[in-house]
């Protein structure tokens, strides 16, 4: 059997939550930046309910100066 990876979406969300506040940007600027109507998607990726998708995920690397997998955790 091959113990194929996955990902923790709680931790997942803590990075995009400390990587948001190092890049210095507010829920409400990232929401703006990515053209949300509310922010609760953005809440969702923060609590590890949600994963955005793998569109938004590159731009919340650029944003923030990283790779995805900075961003992504995964485990084993």
């Amino acid at each position: 059997m091959i113990n194929l990876p996955i990902v923790d979406m709680t931790k997942t969300g803590e990075n995009i939550k400390k990587l948001r506040k190092k890049a210095g940007l507010s829920v409400k600027e990232l929401q703006n930046i990515l053209g949300f109507g509310t922010p609760q998607a953005i809440y969702k990726w923060q609590y590890g309910t949600a994963l955005p998708t793998i569109d938004n995920m590159i731009i919340l690397a650029v944003l923030f100066g990283v790779s995805l997998d900075d961003i992504v955790v995964v485990k084993s």
